[in-house]
């Protein structure tokens, strides 16, 4: 039989940023993969590794448009080890509630974005114009629509005072329709789930050996979630639970991320509603020498941040790993054995981000 191979990338109307799949098909079917990234490579790390710890806070937040928050709230949830100092109760729960807020914006835009790859045209442009509710939220929070600058080394900038919390309490109600909205849309026999069930087929043995991360690794049956697993921010005070599908394939990894749309939002409730009073930052303090880790659980997955300290205000070394990095491997798995016909579906359910890979 003979084989062809097809490139998609690294320009490619399907994909939001550049990166290559070569795809090699035999009678309709992938046989192989494989997956080139790199061309967007900023030089975040050594950046992070030439400035002292504020600055890199702002060059941490500025790795991805979409997760902006997590990768500043990690950054900073290390050096606060790195210089031993305990982030204050009411800050913790202000972090959390900017970070769900911001994974509400992520999966509500993924959600979108595999309706339009399907052909659900209405429930595109309906997911995508709701979804601007999250976008004013997150202004209110913290007077930005991308790049919140919300945290600061030894807490937050911002408080959410009576004024923000009215303004979110009154639009949890609209949200959480339009999440539900999202788990509807996954229902079996609607036309989202006719085109991606079985497809992408990613089972639980395969899922840990290949190191999937987030959605991914959760919709295979894995229970790992670093907020459930960690515990940092306030995520232990409010009882967070994973949200876990057993079907290992595209449509699993969709209601994973329209599960967790309502978990964020009752996270969000039960944030408001149980913080405690008190002071939003600490001071920093000297560093110490070592080597620390972070890891917090991005819209995508793990994303973990390593730290090694000479005792300055200026880090020896800061590495990342970002959640994109983690399934590129999995996709691959995920796409041999594939119809040519389902491929898109598949590329699309691990949510690609190569801001952050390359960084």
């Amino acid at each position: 039989m003979t084989s062809k191979a097809v490139d998609i990338g690294p320009v490619h109307p399907w994909l939001l940023e550049p990166v290559k799949i070569e795809l090699i098909e035999e009678g309709g079917k992938v046989v192989d993969v494989s997956i080139t990234a790199g061309y967007v490579h900023r030089g975040i790390e050594k950046l992070l590794g030439t400035n002292p710890y504020r600055r890199g806070l702002f060059i941490a937040e500025r790795v991805c448009g979409i997760c902006s928050t997590v990768h500043s709230c990690v950054f900073s949830h290390t050096v606060e080890k790195v210089m031993g100092i305990e982030v204050p109760a009411r800050a913790r729960y202000i972090r959390t509630i900017a970070l769900e807020v911001e994974r509400l914006h992520s999966h509500f835009l993924w959600h979108g974005l595999l309706c339009h790859a399907c052909g659900e045209k209405d429930a595109f442009q309906r997911t995508l114009a709701a979804r601007e509710v999250v976008m004013d939220l997150t202004e209110v929070v913290s007077g930005n629509r991308v790049n919140q600058n919300m945290n600061s080394i030894g807490g937050v900038r911002r408080d959410i005072g009576a004024v923000e919390r009215k303004v979110i309490v009154e639009a949890l109600p609209r949200l959480k329709a339009l999440a539900e909205s999202c788990s509807k849309d996954l229902n079996k026999g609607k036309g989202i789930a006719k085109k991606v069930t079985g497809t992408g087929i990613l089972d639980r043995r395969d899922a840990l050996r290949f190191g999937a991360v987030g959605p991914v690794l959760r919709g295979s049956g894995v229970k790992s979630d670093a907020r459930h697993d960690d515990m940092y921010a306030a995520y232990q005070e409010l009882a967070f639970k994973p949200v876990i599908e057993e079907g290992c394939d595209t449509l699993a990894r969709a209601r994973v991320r329209a599960g967790e749309n309502l978990e964020s939002i009752r996270l969000i409730e039960e944030g408001l509603k149980d913080m405690p009073d008190g002071p939003l930052s600490v001071e920093p303090s000297d560093p110490l020498e070592g080597e620390f880790l972070g890891r917090h659980e991005a819209p995508r997955g793990e994303l973990v941040y390593f730290i090694r300290s000479n005792g300055t205000n200026v880090p020896a070394r800061v590495k990342l790993r970002a959640p994109t990095y983690a399934n590129l491997p999995p996709l691959k798995r995920m796409l041999i054995g594939e119809d040519m016909s389902k491929v898109r579906y598949v590329i699309e359910s691990i949510d690609l981000c190569l801001s952050c890979t390359d960084r």
